[in-house]
């Protein structure tokens, strides 16, 4: 495995990666390291923890965070339900004469009523391809959860005080994603390899959506990707992504258009821009100026 072999893989699942990032998650998987991607919304980080699942055939365990999140909906849980249908069951046909408490205790926190969230699934795998564990918006937990994954993340093992530690025999692929909403603290950052997500030149997004909408006209595909460009410049509350310009392609061509215009471009404006002052920021700019530097990105 190679840099490059890892960019033909991500290709082949439709994610096209420059050198930088190929090569992060090379590193990632060599040496076993958790690999943090920060960047502007829709720039491709949760996409490419996805494709890289696809590429190496191991399971996408998505861990989604908010402010808020513990271990009992990261990590593990304990099956409560299950636990009282037992202990009922138990009574009932009298399985539990003579018992001492501590042993029906121990019986209530067996394994079976453990609950596997993402983290304690992804390193307790055991067959098949290493899982990938996707740790999304992180920046999006608080300070103590931050902290808990550090202690995860640094041995890939989980403590379990009624079962023991579970370790992981092959650590996962560890991807977390974070749109910089606030700093994530350096000791997290420092555990992990680093890389910055930039939204792709021109070329490289038209060559995205070619690939993820390939019913466009590749004349379409430029335009949008040169206006998308072009609306990234206006310093905007929320620059359009990737995605968007993904959207707005495939939005265009169900609509059969085949170079973008006024009038298609105004019509379907609310697939890039999600904000009301952002649209109305590029209306008051003139959707003719908007649509003229489609074009002269395209070369047209």
């Amino acid at each position: 495995m190679s840099p490059e072999s890892v960019r033909d893989d991500l290709a082949a699942q439709g994610y096209i990666a420059d050198v930088g990032l190929a090569t992060a998650v090379f590193l990632a998987r060599e040496l076993g390291r958790p690999l943090m991607l920060e960047g502007d919304a829709g720039v491709g980080k949760t996409e490419l923890a996805k494709a890289i699942a696809a590429s190496t055939g191991g399971e996408l365990i998505r861990l989604q965070c908010y402010e808020g999140i513990d271990a009992s909906q990261a990590v593990y849980d304990w099956d409560y339900t299950r636990q009282l249908l037992h202990l009922r069951a138990a009574e009932a046909t009298g399985a539990m004469v003579g018992r001492t408490t501590d042993s029906v205790e121990a019986e209530l926190y067996d394994e079976r009523f453990l609950v596997r969230r993402a983290v304690l699934r992804a390193i307790d795998h055991r067959d098949g391809p290493s899982p990938v564990l996707l740790i999304d918006e992180v920046d999006r937990a608080d300070d103590e959860f931050e902290a808990y994954l550090l202690e995860v993340l640094s041995d890939f093992q989980v403590t379990v005080p009624e079962i023991g530690v579970f370790r992981a025999q092959r650590p996962p692929v560890v991807v977390l994603t974070s749109n910089r909403t606030r700093d994530v603290h350096d000791a997290l950052k420092r555990r992990c390899l680093y890389h910055w997500v930039e939204h792709p030149d021109l070329e490289r997004e038209i060559e995205i959506v070619r690939r993820r909408v390939p019913e466009a006209d590749i004349a379409l595909s430029t335009e949008v990707a040169a206006a998308v460009a072009h609306l990234r410049a206006m310093e905007l509350y929320k620059p359009p992504g990737v995605a968007e310009t993904i959207d707005w392609t495939a939005a265009l061509a169900r609509l059969g258009v085949r170079h973008l215009d006024a009038a298609s471009a105004e019509a379907t404006l609310g697939t890039v821009l999600k904000y009301r002052e952002d649209t109305e920021r590029v209306v008051s700019h003139g959707i003719d100026d908007l649509v003229a530097a489609a074009r002269s990105g395209a070369g047209r």
